[in-house]
């Protein structure tokens, strides 16, 4: 073999080792870099805080009761009380409970105006309410007291029907702000005859009572 053949010979079997050099290399290359970056820590989902809340509903056909509940955390003020009662419209888990409130009837809007909550009520919550100032009265306060219970910066509760800010009820007159009674959660008196006698947080009147 002459020596230009030897060369040749000689190149050929170089290239494979250099063209596997320079892959390794690469490679090695690529691996030292990625060794050198600074990798994001990935985020941890933290679950979302939760607020407690207490809801009233009616025990024994003719007083409120009071239950809590869990709901989650909110900042804007006025989407915290409709979210309070959207809950308080969904009805108790109690299985002893009953709702105050119509099962048609609907929350259509929350508006604040300093420590008076204006709370907007569909038709029905005035039309489908049982017969009666007492179940009258446990709807009404069951929707005051959660909201003045949950937010004692909330002093009174303006009731209004589809906007009407002078609803009248058929044995109450909502056209005043309404400050909150927990008196409500006192069970009827018995009578001698028999019957009951409503104990003075029935009558149609607005007194504020401590929860």
């Amino acid at each position: 073999m002459t020596t230009p053949q030897r060369k040749k010979a000689g190149i050929n079997l170089l290239i494979p080792f250099v063209i596997v050099a320079l892959v390794f290399g690469g490679l090695f290359w690529k691996k030292l870099q990625e060794s050198r970056e600074v990798k994001p820590v990935p985020k941890v989902t933290e679950p979302s805080a939760l607020r407690k809340a207490v809801l009233f509903f009616v025990a024994d056909g003719n007083r409120l009761v009071r239950e809590a509940r869990e709901l989650e955390s909110c900042s804007d003020r006025t989407e915290c009380v409709k979210d309070l009662l959207d809950e308080l419209f969904s009805g108790p888990v109690g299985e002893q409970l009953s709702p105050a409130l119509p099962e048609a009837a609907a929350l259509n809007s929350v508006r604040l105006e300093g420590d008076l909550a204006v709370v907007d009520l569909n038709r029905s919550f005035a039309t489908d309410l049982p017969a009666g100032s007492a179940a009258e009265m446990l709807a009404v306060y069951s929707l005051v007291d959660t909201v003045c219970i949950n937010f004692p910066q909330i002093a009174r509760v303006q009731l209004t029907v589809e906007g009407d800010r002078n609803p009248q009820l058929k044995h109450l007159d909502l056209s005043e702000p309404l400050t909150p009674d927990y008196t409500l959660e006192q069970s009827s008196a018995p009578r001698s005859d028999g019957g009951s006698v409503s104990s003075p947080s029935s009558i149609p009147s607005v007194k504020k009572g401590k929860p």
